[in-house]
């Protein structure tokens, strides 16, 4: 199990330790991320989607963003929407020279995995496929994501499968191309019914090539100046320990009560959970009617009047910082710089073991332990009873051939008109995978 988990990664870091870029590329070992100079690396991000199609194919705004981000101590962005047929070159590399790598979704609306009608097409292999082709060329971009909160309740646990055979699939086709071994995860919704069990899910098995590289959580439980207790962080710890793949929280920053303290970077980087989470992406970059923003670029504005406002917010120009929000975000980070452990060192004393795959409970987690995945085409038959739900083609369910060309069409915001945060509440027939 442990030359299976650590070699693969090992080897291929060692192998391009003489070539390293100004930023030094970023796998998954074991349980940690690692830098190609071996160095632990723990996530100081930050949630930008200036725009619903693409914030990185403005060069100056990238750059004028990037050395405020510089600033605040940031080392990595999280992009929910991009346009894989754009050129990316001036904004990725704008933020390499800032030190700043990029996690990027792979789907959008048309593309993503619905919770209710769940299913994995040879369209959005596709269209995910298309935008890894464009960001594994870049040496910052650190990992993508295959579905962001696709589960929000127990009830529609039986789109995981879904979401597994989608790192099933893009791990595949990363590998047929003979690209660096970018990370593969998936961003999940902090649901309590859904905790440990999805975590576990997507990392359980004897197959590596089904596992998920790395599994990341949108937190939004600590408010204001609460406690590692108090928050609800200690059980994500407790769930999380021992865990055989890099863990992050994807999103974080309560807003109320007033003012954004961001004491829980203090958790999160700091001797309570640096050992086993590898840190955090604070929502969001920019100012908007949400009120999550860290900067802003001027008063807002008449939509109507002014083309470069979404909902009277301008999305471009010279940040100005948000007070005291970024102030507060900024002093946290200033303080808290985890060294963690050493790639030589971590690799020859890790032993990894995946989790148990859950098992499913009456009125609770639906997926029956390592149920075999979804192939390309099939959908899940909503009418299937307790017997077993069956996953019926709708297509070809053959070896799946991603398209280096296909994509789908880049449109809608819904980071950028606001957070989606477990709001999505479906009620499907009790069904069971075997």
């Amino acid at each position: 199990m442990l030359a299976s988990l650590i070699l693969p990664s090992l080897a291929f870091l060692l192998a391009t330790d003489n070539a390293l870029a100004a930023t030094p590329i970023i796998s998954a070992v074991g349980s940690k991320f690692f830098t190609a100079d071996g160095d632990q690396f723990y996530i100081k991000g930050i949630a930008y989607q200036l725009i619903s199609t693409d914030p990185l194919v403005d060069t100056d705004q990238c750059k004028r963003d990037a050395k405020q981000m510089q600033d605040l101590g940031a080392n990595a962005i999280r992009v929910y929407h991009v346009d894989p047929t754009a050129d990316h070159k001036g904004c990725m590399s704008a933020f390499a020279d800032a030190g700043i790598y990029l996690f990027v979704d792979l789907d959008d609306f048309p593309t993503q995995i619905q919770p209710d009608t769940p299913a994995w097409n040879q369209s959005q292999l596709s269209a995910f496929s298309a935008v890894l082709d464009e960001f594994q060329q870049y040496d910052n971009t650190a990992g993508v994501f295959v579905g962001n909160e696709v589960l929000t309740t127990a009830e529609v646990s039986n789109a995981a499968p879904y979401v597994k055979a989608a790192v099933r699939d893009m791990k595949a086709y990363r590998d047929s191309k003979n690209y660096r071994k970018i990370p593969i995860g998936y961003s999940a919704a902090d649901v309590p019914g859904l905790r440990p069990m999805l975590q576990n899910y997507l990392a359980c098995g004897d197959n590596d090539a089904e596992r998920a590289d790395f599994y990341s959580l949108n937190v939004y439980e600590w408010c204001a100046d609460s406690s590692y207790d108090g928050s609800g962080y200690s059980q994500l710890e407790k769930n999380a320990t021992g865990y055989n793949i890099p863990i992050f929280i994807s999103e974080t920053g309560c807003r109320i009560p007033r003012p954004r303290l961001f004491t829980d970077q203090s958790a999160i980087f700091g001797p309570d959970m640096s050992d086993t989470w590898s840190g955090a992406i604070v929502y969001e970059w920019i100012q908007e009617a949400n009120d999550y923003g860290l900067v802003n670029y001027g008063p807002t504005v008449d939509p109507n009047v002014s083309t470069d406002a979404l909902d009277g917010y301008p999305r471009s120009g010279m940040p100005t910082t948000q007070s005291p929000d970024y102030g507060n975000l900024k002093s946290q980070w200033a303080t808290l710089s985890p060294t963690g452990v050493k790639l030589s060192a971590y690799s020859a004393s890790a032993r990894i073991t995946p989790p148990a795959c859950p098992t499913s409970t009456p009125g609770g987690w639906i997926v029956n332990g390592n149920a075999r995945l979804p192939s390309v085409g099939q959908t899940l038959d909503n009418a299937a009873t307790s017997s077993g739900a069956t996953p019926s083609s709708t297509g070809s369910a053959t070896k799946a051939t991603p398209s280096p060309t296909g994509g789908g069409t880049i449109s809608g915001g819904r980071e950028v008109a606001g957070m989606a945060v477990g709001l999505l509440t479906v009620m499907m027939g009790f069904v069971i995978w075997f």
